[in-house]
């Protein structure tokens, strides 16, 4: 089983790149979480450009094309989904009826410096995604205090956490290996 991991920050030091880290260490046996890493490379999305994509958005579609699953770690930025991962998915949602996200199980978490762990910027990425049909698991993992919140080897420091990550991941994993009920 493949997973594309998204990370929806362009920062070297992005604490949601450390977050789908720890989540490639929750995978089972088999399974590999593949990070992607293009979303600098994305252009504003433009509709005089959509019949003939960018190189950029054709790879992070056919990134996400490839994958069985899709994890997406957002942070939130003024109570929102960050603008360049808001613009990725504005690509890949296109064509709607056919878009790469369609029918594809996708969990998405989050952390952000503040105490609330990018709940609403959660919630915002979810929406898109349900409105391009794609298989969302309902759950969220709010990593608040993101600054403190992982270990040098890239664990989550609250095990708790760890403990929902871990059962989110395997529950994605389930998603993946069953059956599939195509949406209209």
């Amino acid at each position: 089983m493949r997973i594309l991991g998204i990370a929806g920050s362009l920062r070297r030091g992005s604490h949601n790149r450390k977050l789908l880290r720890a989540a490639a260490y929750a995978l089972p046996p088999g399974t590999e979480l593949v990070e992607w890493d293009g979303l600098a490379d994305i252009p504003a999305f433009d509709e005089d450009l959509e019949a003939d994509p960018p190189a950029a958005v054709q790879e992070m579609r056919e990134a996400i094309a490839s994958a069985d699953a899709v994890i997406i770690a957002t942070p939130e930025y003024n109570a929102s989904v960050p603008g360049a991962l808001k613009n990725a998915l504005d690509w890949a949602s296109r064509p709607l009826e056919t878009n790469v996200f369609r029918d594809k199980p996708v969990l998405v978490i989050g952390a952000s410096t503040g105490i609330f762990g990018a709940v609403w910027a959660q919630a915002e990425v979810r929406k898109a995604l349900k409105f391009m049909k794609a298989h969302v698991l309902e759950e969220e993992l709010p990593i608040g205090m993101a600054d403190a919140a992982f270990a040098l080897n890239g664990a989550l420091l609250d095990p708790a956490a760890g403990e929902r990550l871990a059962e989110l991941v395997a529950a994605l994993c389930r998603e993946v290996e069953a059956p599939v009920e195509q949406t209209a």
